[in-house]
């Protein structure tokens, strides 16, 4: 009989459940059968090789107290709430069959009265009468000695938000890549109206022992568990740093312009690794010194708000006899580079 292990976490941080992710990829004994579930609180999860400003509309997020995560994994931009449940499973390479994961979701779905079916490698859908929809997406990762499987259940999630935060704002920024192509999607209460988080939990967990015959050892994590577990620990403070948010973005081109009392201003930022590479100041500001010094002072730096806030500080008792200016042109910079 194989050992079932199944980790239910009671956070909502998406740092804290990816670290997880890693975690167990990296670190847990690959001879078991691993589930985990969980779910974050509204977050953008993007893409190991995606760029942020992009994909995203970050200033959109920072107003409404939308989470940036990043996978490890490649993949497109998806928006996560508390109405979508994500699994995770982890199987010995050599008996990995990603039908046996596809099978334990059906069979808890069926509780429900839902009856899904599989598409291509990664999506489940809903058959439909106008065409079959979206409720799962999933991806795969495997090393010699095992093999994962993660994905979403769209359970209630607000589908009319999707469009809020990974459309980004009309801006002229050109990125070496391509964005993500969103798929027709249903929730699952538009089958199930009732069905939510802890049911789809309970049908899950008693759908994986059935599935491999055994009883799960079960354990919730929390934030407190950062500090019980080093290696997931370590995994967290990776997957929630501004490098690894931002930083772990390949180079691209950001070019902003709009009139300010200073005069017409037309940045063109050259970004790399998250770092302000080169940039141009177009303007016919008054002020070439200003132009020079503002220019010099953000090269190299962080591509962020906080890069910009003590510059134009240091600007401002430069010149204090257009304070005001230079506070319009931070605050309106600042608004264009988003975090």
């Amino acid at each position: 009989m194989q050992k079932l292990k199944v980790f239910l976490s009671d956070s909502f941080n998406p740092h804290l459940n990816l670290a997880t992710e890693e975690w167990i990829f990296h670190n847990l004994d690959p001879s078991q059968q691993v589930l985990f579930l969980w779910r974050n609180e509204e977050t953008v999860v993007i893409g190991r090789n995606q760029n942020p400003w992009s994909e995203c509309n970050l200033a959109q997020m920072k107003a409404d107290n939308v989470h940036l995560a990043r996978r490890t994994t490649g993949g497109g931009a998806v928006f996560h709430d508390l109405g979508n449940t994500n699994f995770t499973f982890l199987s010995p390479k050599e008996s990995y069959k990603r039908d046996n994961n596809v099978q334990v979701i059906f069979n808890a779905l069926e509780k429900f009265g839902i009856k899904g079916e599989a598409s291509g490698r990664n999506d489940l859908l809903i058959p439909y009468h106008d065409g079959p929809r979206k409720f799962s997406g999933s991806a795969y990762r495997e090393k010699k000695d095992r093999a994962f499987h993660h994905g979403t259940l769209l359970l209630h999630t607000d589908l009319t938000r999707l469009g809020n935060y990974l459309t980004p704002n009309p801006k002229k920024l050109q990125a070496k890549g391509k964005e993500s192509v969103r798929a027709r999607v249903a929730n699952l209460t538009e089958v199930a109206p009732t069905l939510r988080h802890d049911q789809i939990v309970e049908t899950m967990v008693d759908a994986f022992e059935k599935f491999y015959h055994g009883s799960a050892d079960v354990e919730s994590l929390t934030m407190a568990s950062l500090q019980q577990i080093p290696e997931l620990k370590a995994q967290y403070d990776q997957l929630s740093s501004w490098e690894w948010l931002y930083g772990s973005t390949l180079e691209f081109n950001h070019k902003m312009d709009d009139y300010l009392s200073l005069g017409f201003f037309d940045f063109q930022f050259q970004v790399e690794d998250g770092l302000i590479k080169d940039l141009k100041i177009f303007t016919d500001c008054l002020y070439p010194q200003l132009i020079d010094e503002l220019t010099e002072g953000l090269r190299l730096k962080p591509y962020r708000s906080s890069s910009v806030a003590p510059l134009m500080t240091e600007l401002q008792s430069r010149h204090p006899s257009i304070h005001d200016g230079l506070s319009e042109l931070g605050h309106w910079l600042i608004k264009n580079i988003e975090i």
